[in-house]
């Protein structure tokens, strides 16, 4: 009886391995990429490797859309790096919490404020979303105070044929063809670190107004439905996020308490 069990046991085979279904854009450093050197890539490794799980990626362009066509259609089970606040999936606890911030080339007075009066004359970038030219928060915040005429919109999805889509609106800093340019911090702190020259980083206001925020909470994002894996990812996140935080300084994204 006993060599019979044995023989059960070793026809069954060994148990099949956990997989964490992923989805992320490929080409969004440094956020991710399809060789996995974004921050995210190194995040969910971690994050896999608690949960004893390997990783296997839905590689989907992350664009308007992208959630209902991936997560929400059961592509996947995971997306890292949504706004905490989204509300068409569910959100772990943030791991982390970034801001907008103003980058100049070093040796120019950091801009901190969006009433610094030398926004009147400089030389402005600012990333837009979408195809239809939408705002970012700085933007919005520039515009209000009728500063438009010197300013300049980079879409933030770039040039998707591009190896660093992103990577313009940093560059048009460092090579001098714009003053100053507001720019959401991980884009920033990433790229400014591999300009040729030496690029100065200041977080603005944390809001401008009541209903314009600067700040935001960064979460992973889940189907409603998956109350087990939000938990599970809950407490992945809360016991490495040493390990979390390192992988964010590595990547120079600027933290907000």
């Amino acid at each position: 009886m006993r060599y019979a069990l044995v023989a059960l046991l070793l026809l069954a085979g060994p148990a099949e391995a956990r997989v964490l279904k992923v989805c992320a854009d490929p080409n969004n450093l440094p956020f991710s990429n399809a060789r996995e050197e974004g921050f995210e890539n190194k995040i969910i490794r971690i994050v896999a490797e608690e949960l004893h799980a390997d990783v296997s990626y839905v590689w989907h362009a992350q664009r308007r859309g992208n959630v209902r066509e991936t997560l929400n259609a059961g592509e996947c089970d995971v997306i890292p790096g949504v706004a905490s606040s989204l509300e068409m999936l569910a959100t772990t606890r943030p791991y982390y919490r970034s801001t907008y911030v103003s980058v100049v080339r070093d040796g120019v007075a950091g801009v901190s404020t969006f009433d610094d009066p030398r926004l009147l004359r400089l030389k402005i970038a600012v990333q837009l979303i979408g195809d239809d030219g939408s705002n970012t928060p700085p933007a919005h915040a520039l515009s209000a105070r009728g500063i438009v005429d010197n300013v300049r919109g980079f879409p933030i999805y770039g040039d998707y044929d591009s190896a660093a889509p992103q990577s313009p609106i940093v560059d048009a800093v460092a090579h001098g063809n714009v003053d100053v340019a507001f720019v959401w911090g991980p884009t920033a702190g990433y790229f400014a670190r591999l300009e040729p020259v030496k690029l100065r980083l200041s977080a603005v206001p944390l809001s401008d107004g009541p209903v314009l925020p600067m700040v935001y909470d960064i979460s992973m994002g889940v189907r409603k439905e998956d109350v087990a894996l939000r938990r599970e990812l809950d407490a992945a996140l809360a016991k490495r996020s040493a390990d979390i935080r390192a992988v964010l300084a590595d990547y120079g994204v600027p933290l907000v308490e």
